[in-house]
């Protein structure tokens, strides 16, 4: 595609992201403390769907010009489907033809439909919980899909807010994003998470590193070709400087590593994983107290790593965790 093109498809990404937040809005939920996980959840369930759509077309010639990918592989018996299945890139998450966003489209109008939305989401991330789960300095998973509808108080609007959040994810394929690279995708998450930024005044907001800063950081330490490298990150926050430096060394030489206190951090920068083609790295994120509880390491003493940055809160009082 052209750079027009690319450029009119980078705006509807992010026409998609205010339309998925003028919903929320819509039932009450615009500023509030659960709009984060409502945004970058439905976003990844459309990236997941769309990434399966990309790969599988790439995998099977008569899928890629077949008037419905999602009729192709539901037409197929369980054996080709499992086949198929392994065909694909390990990159890519595993779906069954009841995840699709098309079914869930086909669907809206079931009754309890917001259930089967939450079911859906729930079951895609048992099903991918080895490869998408960030977890805990006490190594229990964070699973990669609330229950979204339940941050609707009131229930008997539930199922209008699914099908509402169904109705925008489907209006166009978001497969070409998969051509991209990193800059496309830097801007991309930058919009995405502009209104949880701490720079931009929002009460559940929280530090962001700007990916101007993040690319000077890189080009000073990345100084030639490397192979098979590690980076870590003691506190990550969404990820900025990791991607920056990742795309530096290039994302297929380098392993990713991170630990941050905050819930929110963590799953954006699973998200960030995610666009930026890391996802081998999801299970290196670990969400918790890198002071009190640093969790990489090497036997009893604290791993080492390649490469190593950082742009901790400083504002933050750390007295409580001071080592005498």
């Amino acid at each position: 595609m052209n750079q027009l093109n690319d450029t009119d498809f980078g705006q509807k990404i992010k026409e998609l992201i205010d339309s998925l937040k003028g919903i929320c809005a819509a039932y009450g939920l615009g500023n509030d403390g659960n709009e984060y996980k409502i945004i970058t959840q439905v976003f990844l369930y459309k990236l997941m769907n769309d990434k399966f759509a990309y790969e599988v077309k790439q995998a099977i010639k008569e899928v890629a010009i077949a008037e419905s990918w999602e009729q192709s592989l539901k037409a197929m018996t369980e054996d080709e489907y499992k086949f198929l299945l392994m065909k694909l890139p390990s990159n890519t998450a595993n779906l069954k033809p009841d995840h699709f966003l098309a079914t869930l489209y086909e669907k809206q109008n079931n009754p309890d439909f917001a259930k089967l939305f939450d079911d859906t989401l729930r079951d895609i991330a048992i099903q991918n919980n080895d490869i998408f789960s960030v977890k805990t300095e006490g190594d229990t998973k964070i699973p990669l899909f609330d229950r979204v509808s339940e941050f609707v108080t009131d229930t008997s609007k539930r199922d209008a807010f699914c099908r509402a959040i169904v109705n925008q994810l489907i209006k166009f394929s978001a497969e070409h994003i998969f051509t991209q690279k990193y800059d496309f995708f830097a801007t991309l998450f930058e919009y995405l998470i502009k209104d949880y930024n701490k720079d931009n005044g929002g009460k559940y907001a929280e530090y962001y590193t700007p990916h101007a800063v993040a690319r000077i950081m890189s080009a000073i330490l990345v100084k030639g070709r490397v192979q098979n490298v590690t980076v870590y990150d003691p506190s990550a926050g969404s990820g900025t400087l990791l991607m920056s430096i990742a795309h530096a060394i290039g994302e297929e030489r380098c392993t990713i590593y991170s630990q941050d206190i905050s819930q929110k951090s963590s799953s954006l920068l699973r998200l960030n994983l995610i666009l930026n083609n890391l996802v081998h790295s999801i299970p290196n994120i670990i969400q918790g107290n890198t002071l009190e509880y640093p969790y990489h390491k090497d036997g009893a003493q604290l791993a080492k790593f390649d490469y190593i940055v950082s742009n901790p809160p400083f504002k933050t009082d750390f007295s409580d965790f001071w080592i005498d």
